[in-house]
């Protein structure tokens, strides 16, 4: 009886934690016409974002190119070298900031308490705004402190001791402020997240993870849904990116004989049908590209599958995950997760 009421008691005091999250950051984009989710501080995100991995120098065009498109959701983060571009394209675009959902990421070498809100400073100076819609700690692992991004010594990359714990407890205090509507995390693994929801106040709005037809983790997204935590999964198109070589001895993902055959019943490519897949199971998706025709073809992904065609696709997981940098990070990611290879 006692364990009950204790369990209870937990639960309503998370549940006061999200309501004190919540209050006051309500906001919709207005005449957004194409699918939105609600996080758990009442905003919307759209579900079809624009990624800017990469390309760094084509960015200004290609986000001014999607958001004429039609796309209100744009994602960058420090590491990527893109804020700049995406100001750029914005500012060119001439569409209202307000109707805008922007998420960055906080980068490794800027992990300790001391250093989170002059990193979320720079990010908002370069993406020329005084606020971010969401704001994610882009991995668990800390780097050392400094002005590197990528530290090393000895030819290793060279770890901070910073906990993320401490890290993501420095993030709330940005949402105290103003400065961030929203934060949440990326790369993490179950039991990293089931620490973070214990001994931190803000339940994550978003968790940005690799996730695909060839990479489902189901049971993982059904634990997000359970705690209020909103799935944004990063490279849509699995082993279409060239930079994952685990991807090189199979076919591309896109070019799937299911993704093809439930595309050509709406009159879509395998790409399209991908991102549909993740939009149907709840998900936003963020696909990149610096061609404005793939640009357009990846808005056109927001369409509605049936689900005899979602269950079609959800026959081809094959926990299959190309984005692993453990080796190199020095941190063992994704350890409870599906695709880790052991």
């Amino acid at each position: 009886m006692l364990a009950r009421l204790k369990t209870n008691m937990q639960t309503s005091s998370r549940l006061s934690q999200v309501s004190r999250q919540i209050s006051g950051q309500t906001r919709t984009l207005a005449g957004y016409s194409k699918t939105k989710f609600q996080l758990n501080t009442g905003a919307e995100i759209p579900a079809i974002g624009f990624g800017t991995w990469q390309d760094k120098e084509a960015q200004e065009d290609a986000v001014y190119e999607a958001l004429k498109a039609g796309y209100r959701h744009i994602d960058t983060a420090r590491i990527y070298g893109t804020e700049p571009g995406v100001a750029k394209g914005i500012k060119k675009s001439g569409v209202s900031r307000s109707d805008i959902f922007i998420t960055t990421k906080l980068w490794n070498n800027s992990h300790h308490p001391d250093d989170v809100e002059k990193a979320c400073d720079a990010s908002l100076k370069d993406l020329q705004t005084d606020y971010l819609d969401l704001y994610l700690m882009h991995w668990p692992s800390p780097f050392a402190r400094g002005d590197k991004l990528m530290p090393k010594e000895n030819d290793k990359m060279k770890a901070g001791d910073s906990d993320y714990v401490d890290t993501y407890k420095a993030m709330e205090k940005l949402v105290a402020s103003g400065k961030c509507k929203a934060i949440g995390v990326s790369n993490f693994s179950k039991a990293e997240l089931e620490r973070l929801l214990k001994e931190t106040d803000i339940v994550p709005a978003a968790h940005q993870l690799e996730m695909h037809p060839y990479l489902q983790q189901t049971d993982f997204a059904e634990w997000h849904k359970a705690k209020g935590i909103h799935v944004t999964q990063y490279s849509p198109f699995g082993n279409a990116n060239p930079i994952y070589d685990k991807g090189e001895d199979i076919g591309k993902l896109i070019d799937d004989p299911v993704l093809a055959d439930v595309g050509r019943k709406y009159g879509k490519n395998g790409a399209q049908v991908a991102l549909a897949w993740g939009i149907a199971k709840g998900h936003s998706v963020i696909p990149k590209s610096k061609t404005p025709a793939r640009i357009q073809a990846n808005f056109e992904g927001d369409f509605k599958l049936e689900s005899e065609d979602v269950q079609k696709i959800d026959g081809l997981d094959k926990k299959l995950r190309f984005n692993d940098p453990s080796g190199s990070f020095g941190w063992n990611f994704y350890a409870d997760l599906d695709g880790k290879q052991k």
